[in-house]
This record gives structure tokens, C-alpha cells and sequence, in this order.
């Protein structure tokens, strides 16, 4: 077994979407990023490839690199599935702490464990999500930003 951590964050801006887990949300700001933002997915990413020693997702994905500009990030998670297969290892869990003052998040994490575990190829219940609020406190507690923690558990792939 293989143990990673994934930490990503992201300012809120006008004149973007707000993507996190996969889900749209509709708010008045939206997360600043080469790609979608998806702050719960970069983390997951970077707690995959952690987990297999390998470098962060601007590694795999520039920002310097504009031909991946606006990228979904399902494709930065995809690829570091792909990674964990190529050495063996599969996704045996995923836990997340999102920390935003808003918006408030458990009205779509449900629909975020659903596109995770499709995501990771693993049951919903195999997907942790918690959320809480950084207290007022900096960048995420005056709203300006929106973080994540992730942690997961690669485990060797059963053998055909």
C-alpha cells in the first residue's frame, strides 16, 4: 500500500465558473486556473501521484502550456489513475476536507463523491468529503480563496 497527500487552492474571481468536484455551482465567483480550477480535483491529483512518488499536477500540466488552457480537470485525474495503473496500483480510498467560507457545500457533495469514485473506479462509500470554513481567518476566511486537503490509499492491483 501506498499513502499520499494532496493540498491545492485557488482565488475566487468574477467571470468564472465555479467547478469543484466535478459539480458547477452556481455562485457569483468562480476559481482562477489554467484549467477548469477544480480545486477537490488538483488535490486528489497531487494525492495520487504523491502516493506513487511522482511530481505535482503542474508537472503534467503547465500553466505555461496553452494548448491545455481551460482543460477539464477530470483529464489531470484521469491521468494520474493512469499513472497508478501503469505501476500497479489502484485507488482504494479518497479523503477530502474542501475550506471555503461559501458557498455553503453540502447541498452537492453527494454528486461530488459520484463523480469521484466514477473518476477513481471505486465505490462512492470508498470517497470522503467533509467542508467547514476557515473562521474569518485570511485569504479562504475573508472568501477570497477556496482550498482543499486530500489524502488516498493506492493499493496493489489483484492479480488476474
Amino acid at each position: 500500500m501506498r499513502i499520499g497527500i494532496g493540498y491545492d487552492i485557488h482565488r475566487l474571481v468574477q467571470d468564472r465558473k465555479l467547478i469543484i468536484g466535478g459539480v458547477e455551482i452556481p455562485y457569483h465567483l468562480g476559481l482562477l486556473g489554467h484549467s477548469d480550477a477544480d480545486v477537490l480535483y488538483h488535490s486528489i491529483a497531487d494525492a495520487i501521484f504523491g502516493a506513487l512518488a511522482l511530481p505535482d499536477i503542474g508537472h503534467y500540466f503547465p500553466n505555461t502550456d496553452m494548448s491545455i488552457r481551460g482543460v477539464s480537470s477530470d483529464v489531470i485525474v484521469n491521468k494520474a489513475v493512469s499513472e497508478a495503473k501503469a505501476r500497479g496500483y489502484c485507488v482504494s480510498n479518497i479523503d477530502t476536507c474542501i475550506i471555503a467560507e461559501a458557498p455553503k457545500m453540502k447541498p452537492y457533495v453527494e454528486q461530488m463523491k459520484k463523480n469521484i469514485a466514477k473518476l477513481l473506479e471505486i465505490d462512492v462509500d470508498c470517497v470522503g468529503i467533509k467542508a467547514t470554513t476557515n473562521e474569518r481567518v485570511g485569504d479562504i476566511g475573508n472568501g477570497a480563496a477556496i482550498a482543499v486537503h486530500a489524502t488516498c490509499l493506492l493499493l496493489k492491483a489483484k492479480q488476474a
